[in-house]
């Protein structure tokens, strides 16, 4: 019987650009379907709104698609479409955004091709891992849920950045207001 020869995220890190993105999950090579439009608008408004708090003051990085390890041997890295590290964390003479740091908060927008199990593993994964605030924006639904605790905000309810990012706070309305043409 064969055996499948996993893969580790330094093996990820040296594949070539093929113009495609993957992650790695438990030593396997998972290929992540494009996003549609929709999910690039919500994702990039999110990283925008907290690229500028963050850097107004301050508190460390935000990227997108940025991939970092969730667990070693095998190996796991996901990247999430945005997340956000304190300053604390960084080493200021290393230009990398993950890999070897857990963020402190992750966001993922829900895909059209992602399942409800998938994105919940997505969620369990980040917090075992050490992500003190996860966000799952569901832009069919027009509503985000914050980890830890499951609670579903609304575009009534404002979304802050807790103990995680204190002083962040954005009406969940303002996720999913559409620019005008």
């Amino acid at each position: 019987m064969a055996t499948q020869m996993l893969m580790t995220g330094e093996d990820l890190l040296r594949m070539p650009d093929d113009g495609k993105q993957y992650e790695l999950v438990k030593g396997e090579l998972i290929e992540r379907s494009p996003p549609g439009g929709e999910h690039g608008q919500r994702a990039t408004r999110v990283g925008r709104l907290l690229d500028e708090f963050v850097e107004e003051r301050d508190l460390g990085r935000v990227a997108m698609e940025s991939g970092f390890y969730l667990a070693r041997d095998p190996d796991t890295v996901r990247a999430p479409d945005v997340l956000f590290i304190s300053r604390e964390k960084l080493d200021p003479d290393v230009e990398v955004y993950g890999y070897e740091v857990i963020p402190d908060l992750v966001v993922e927008v829900v895909s059209p091709s992602d399942t409800f199990n998938e994105v919940m593993d997505k969620v369990e994964e980040y917090l075992v891992a050490g992500v003190r605030l996860v966000w799952v924006v569901n832009v069919k639904r027009r509503s985000v849920i914050v980890y830890p605790g499951g609670q579903t905000l609304t575009e009534e309810d404002m979304l802050t950045g807790g103990s995680v990012l204190p002083g962040f706070a954005v009406p969940v309305s303002r996720l999913f207001r559409r620019r005008r043409q």
